[in-house]
Order: C-alpha cells, then sequence, then structure tokens
C-alpha cells in the first residue's frame, strides 16, 4: 500500500475527522454558495457606486461591527467551553446557569453598544467617511446589534449541539435575501442606502434566524424551565469572569488590529483607499470562506480531546485539518495571482489597482487561513490570556508603525503591517500551544505511571 493510499484509509476510519468534515460540509455548502452571491453582489455594487460609494459603504458596516465587538465577550467561545463541558459530564443545571448567564450578558452589552454607536455616528460620517450627512446610515445600520442581541449565545449552543445543518439553511436564506436586493438596486439604478438596506436585511434574517434556532435547540435539550436555574449552578464566578474578560480583550485586540482594516485607512487615506482595500478584502474571501467553517466545527472537537486528556487525538486532528486548509490555501492563492487583475476587472477598470494590496494582504490570511485553529486550542487549553497578551504587542507594534508610516506610504504598507501582524502572531500562539501540549501530555504519563 503507498502512501497516498494508506493516508487516504487512514482518514476514512478517524471518525473524528469525519464528524469535523461533516458538520463542516453543512457550513461550506452555505458558506460556497454565499461565496458566489457574495461575489456577485460585491461587483454589482461596486459598478453601482464606484470605488469611493463602495468604501463608504464598507466604513459604515466595519463601523458598526467595530463598536458591537468592543463590548463583546465572544460568548460562542465560553458557551462552547462551559456549556459543551457541562452537556458533556451531564451537568444540565450547570449548562442551563451557563447559558442564562451568557445570554444576559450579551444582552446587555448589545444595547450598550447600539447607544455607543448612536452617540459617535456623526463624528465617525464626518471623519471616517469624509462627509457629516451620512451619520443616519450609520444609525441605521447599526439597527443591526439589536437584531444579534444573543446571537453569539445562540451560535455556541448550535456549534455544542452539532446543530450546523440548521446554520447553513439560515445563512444561505440570508445571503440570497441580500443578494437579491442588491441584484434590484443595480437595476434600477438604485444607491447607497438600498445597497446599505440589503446588508441590513441579511444580517436581520441571520442574526434573528440564528437566535430563534438556537434557544428552540436549547428547549428541547434542557427544557422549556431552563431559564429559571440559579446562578448558582454556575462555574466559579472567578473562572467565567476570567475566560469573559480574556477572550473580550482579545477580542478586541483583534478587531483593532486585524478586522477593522477599512477603518483604519479610512482614518489614515480616504475612501479611495477604502474601496480599494474593501474589493481587495472581498475578492480574499476566495481563500477564507471554505475554511471558516472549520473554526467552528473544530474548536468544539479540540476541547472535548483536552478535556479527555487525549493528546494523540489532538495532534492527529490539527495535522489533518492543517493539511485541508493548507491545501485550499495555497492552491486559491496560486489562483488569485494569476487571475486576480481578471477578477478585479469584473468590478470595474477603476478597481484593478487593489491587485497589489490584495496580494500583499494574501500572504496573511493565508498563514492565518492555514493556522486556523491556533487561538481555539489554547482557549481549551485553559490559556485564554495568552493569545491576548501576544496579539496585544504585536498590534501595539503594527498600530505604533501604521501612525508614523501609512499616512506617507499608502494602502500598501498598511496590508504589509497586517500581514506581518498575522505570521509573528499566529507564530508565536502556535509554539505556545504546542509546548503546552508537550507539558500536559508529560503530566498524564506521569500520572499514569
Amino acid at each position: 500500500m503507498n502512501f497516498l493510499e494508506k493516508t487516504k484509509q487512514e482518514w476514512k476510519e478517524d471518525a473524528l475527522l469525519q464528524k469535523v468534515i461533516k458538520n463542516s460540509g453543512y457550513l461550506l455548502s452555505s458558506n460556497v454558495f454565499g461565496l458566489f452571491l457574495s461575489i456577485a453582489q460585491s461587483i454589482f455594487a461596486g459598478r453601482l457606486l464606484g470605488v469611493v460609494g463602495f468604501g463608504i459603504i464598507g466604513t459604515v458596516t466595519v463601523f458598526a461591527s467595530t463598536i458591537n465587538r468592543l463590548l463583546s465577550f465572544r460568548m460562542n467561545e465560553l458557551v462552547v467551553k462551559y456549556y459543551g463541558e457541562s452537556m458533556s459530564t451531564h451537568q444540565t443545571q450547570r449548562a442551563a446557569a451557563v447559558i442564562k448567564a451568557a445570554a444576559l450578558a450579551e444582552g446587555t452589552s448589545a444595547v450598550l453598544s447600539f447607544i455607543i454607536l448612536v452617540v459617535f455616528a456623526p463624528l465617525a460620517a464626518a471623519r471616517l467617511a469624509d462627509d457629516a450627512s451620512l451619520a443616519p446610515y450609520f444609525i441605521l445600520y447599526g439597527t443591526i446589534i439589536l437584531a444579534n442581541l444573543v446571537f453569539e449565545t445562540s451560535t455556541g449552543i448550535l456549534q455544542v449541539n452539532n446543530k450546523f445543518r440548521s446554520q447553513a439553511i439560515i445563512d444561505i436564506a440570508a445571503s440570497i435575501l441580500t443578494a437579491g436586493i442588491i441584484t434590484w438596486a443595480f437595476l434600477t439604478g438604485r444607491g447607497i442606502l438600498e445597497v446599505l438596506i440589503a446588508y441590513i436585511a441579511g444580517k436581520f434574517l441571520f442574526g434573528i434566524g440564528t437566535i430563534i434556532l438556537g434557544f428552540g435547540d436549547l428547549n428541547r435539550t434542557l427544557g422549556k424551565g431552563w431559564w429559571k436555574t440559579s446562578f448558582r449552578y454556575l462555574p466559579p464566578f472567578k473562572e467565567l469572569a476570567k475566560f469573559a474578560y480574556s477572550t473580550n480583550l482579545s477580542s478586541t485586540i483583534i478587531m483593532l488590529v486585524r478586522d477593522n482594516e477599512i477603518l483604519w485607512i479610512a482614518y489614515f487615506l480616504t475612501p479611495l483607499e477604502v474601496g480599494y482595500a474593501k474589493t481587495a478584502l472581498a475578492i480574499i474571501n476566495l481563500v477564507q470562506i471554505p475554511i471558516t467553517p472549520f473554526i467552528s466545527t473544530t474548536y468544539p472537537e479540540i476541547n472535548r480531546a483536552v478535556v479527555a486528556k487525549n493528546w494523540g487525538q489532538l495532534r492527529s486532528l490539527l495535522k489533518r485539518v492543517t493539511l485541508i486548509s493548507g491545501g485550499w490555501t495555497i492552491l486559491t492563492g496560486i489562483g488569485l495571482v494569476v487571475f486576480g487583475h481578471w477578477l478585479l476587472g469584473f468590478y470595474g477598470p477603476d478597481f484593478v489597482p487593489a491587485y497589489t494590496p490584495m496580494l500583499i494582504f494574501l500572504v496573511g490570511l493565508g498563514f492565518a487561513n492555514i493556522l486556523f485553529w491556533n487561538r481555539p486550542l489554547l482557549l481549551s487549553l485553559g490559556l485564554p490570556m495568552v493569545p491576548y497578551r501576544l496579539s496585544l504587542w504585536c498590534g501595539v507594534a503594527k498600530i505604533t508603525l501604521a501612525f508614523l508610516f501609512v499616512s506617507k506610504l499608502g494602502i500598501n504598507f498598511e496590508a504589509f503591517l497586517l500581514s506581518t501582524f498575522f505570521v509573528v502572531s499566529v507564530g508565536l500562539i502556535i509554539l505556545r500551544g504546542f509546548a503546552e501540549i508537550r507539558k500536559q501530555e508529560a503530566l498524564s504519563a506521569g500520572v499514569g505511571e
């Protein structure tokens, strides 16, 4: 039996990998379908609005997401860890208390986020979009925060309960709704408002639909009276607070440094460069979207393997999902290098200058795409503060250099800073994760003896 046949046979017999791939397949099907719709709608929106208008849309949408994430505690990660552990050990009252606390905290932070957005919308419109009259658009799009009141908690419930097919259906429906409205706007010659409404409609459907699915499944799992469970069944408050606090800090650092390039470029440069960046990042979705489902489906399995101290299974899972993500990322990355100019041409000739920053972004985003499991691994190993600290110091360096040089050197330097941040921070997180696995493995072996 040659190497390829042996590998194929081993993978077929790996029940855990098959489970991850099956669950990922549900989300992948919706993501691939959504990917084509997303590309089509972004092309229509780009042609309809032009580079500057497309940049304004990107600024409005990213600003709302940024404000929301400032107060977000990434409750899906907390739910996967503590609700997942409780369900694995059949502690249903503890599981119910975790969900109750998570939903209450997330809902409160969402309301506060919306209030903050309303207060700062005029400043954001004037400083980031270079047009104070656009403030109502910022507020209008910000209503998606309220539609996603307990979205993260609901997502965590569905992840633990393996309800990925249901999530995929909602995602597809939301993508169709958004694409349909944007297509109508393009064909009838509408403007920024209609395109914005399209994005809002999709976010409302996906957010509310996920919440209904999540809590409906919770009622079947824990019973309709789960919300009456006392908070005294919660894990130690200090432990929960530390986990939530660290994930919030990590999320904030990631958001400030990694996920809001649009706002940094809007701050340092102009809506024209924002349009280039938004287009470049939209095309890079070709690389990222098929791998994104693995984050949701792999994290619960990593957590279960760590809880069971099954280090061999954990290593095997990480190795095999990395081979899958690496193969896809490298092949599609080559495709973007070769066909990037052609793809940008669909948006219009004015968008072609986005090619160079797109390739620079691709280096860092591709590296993180291949090693997508880096942060979930440390969360499962009980080291939530490590990715926060590493991301913080790498982020401080990136932002400092941005303030010093981006205004002078332009969008390509900002793209270089983001890629460097990814390569350095993700690399350090991976090294720390494997060091901890070796440590825990040695401790487990010592106990066994």
